[in-house]
């Protein structure tokens, strides 16, 4: 619908406060990076970053010098003259935004960018398609399934369900205060611990619920001492978590299963004993063994709580 491709049901499409919503494709100015570079294997490097600008006519030597600044920026001058077959994933992709970036657009839609490369050439071209972007100050609308993707690249995020919003905010926002369980499990690995709770009461910021039928006493916003008592759920992210040595109507009582390392930390999979799973990320400095019972406090800054119909309750 950005594009032009697809009429929308409802609602005006604006770039910078001016409708587009009736203009063709071509007449929006819109620049598209596919999943699959779209490359002209036929043509070099080079052809396929001059490719866009014949339609604007422009003379040969302003499509050299256009094409020679764009493939400074992105590092691809001394493969200008290879074909696509020649080149490697990496440098694909920077050729997919040179080419881009080369027609001057209103703005960008990049279409999964990166979801093709491995995990480590993933990270390098984060850093260079967002450095290259903010230096261009253009609108881009990037689509991934890639969390970690659109926390790192993005000033703004929405999470889409089922073809509904269910929440647009700041890579921050979106993390420390999800709108919903579902934006709550969604964003952060390892993912959000969502445990079925039964509220009781709430008396001067602290609640009173059953996890597993055990009394729970948990640090809360003051919003939720309106809740109804009856069915909630209690969001603590894997690192919201502290170890204690004894037990207390403030801890949950686990047993760890599961040792995953992970370089600086270490997850651990544990249950209650009632089978609920609870995920915990400690230093790897704290040793936890396969069958180790622990008690864990949840942090109640980093505690969020979900009505029955998962909104989360908070001021």
């Amino acid at each position: 619908m950005i594009a032009g491709l697809e009429t929308p049901s409802a609602g005006e499409v604006l770039f910078n406060d001016r409708a587009v919503t009736k203009l063709t494709p071509e007449q929006r100015n819109v620049a598209m990076v596919f999943q699959f570079y779209a490359l002209y294997p036929a043509l070099t490097v080079g052809e396929n970053l001059a490719f866009p600008l014949l339609v604007e006519k422009l003379s040969a030597k302003d499509r050299n010098k256009r094409v020679s600044d764009v493939a400074e920026i992105l590092q691809l001058t001394h493969i200008l003259q290879r074909y696509p077959a020649e080149v490697a994933e990496g440098e694909k992709q920077r050729i997919a935004v040179a080419r881009a970036i080369i027609r001057d657009p209103s703005c960008f839609l990049f279409d999964e960018p990166l979801s093709r490369l491995d995990v480590e050439l993933r990270e390098t071209m984060r850093a260079q398609i967002k450095e290259v972007l903010q230096g261009l100050s253009k609108p881009t609308v990037i689509v991934t399934h890639d969390q970690l993707e659109a926390l790192t690249m993005a000033d703004r995020i929405t999470i889409m369900r089922d073809g509904a919003v269910e929440q647009i905010g700041s890579p921050h926002d979106v993390f420390a205060k999800p709108a919903n369980a579902f934006v709550a499990s969604f964003i952060g690995t390892p993912q959000m611990n969502l445990l079925d709770a039964q509220f009781a009461k709430c008396n001067d910021g602290q609640a009173e619920v059953l996890v597993d039928g055990n009394p729970l006493h948990l640090g809360v916003d003051k919003a939720v001492s309106s809740q109804s008592a009856g069915p909630i759920q209690i969001g603590v992210r894997p690192r919201a978590f502290s170890l204690t040595s004894d037990p207390s109507s403030s801890t949950i009582t686990v047993e760890a299963e599961i040792i995953e390392s992970m370089g600086a930390e270490t997850l651990v999979h544990a249950r209650t004993p009632k089978q609920t799973e609870i995920r915990v990320v400690v230093p790897r400095e704290t040793r936890v063994k396969s069958g180790e019972v622990l008690h864990l406090m949840p942090d109640p800054g980093q505690t969020h709580v979900f009505d029955a119909d998962g909104k989360a309750v908070r001021t």
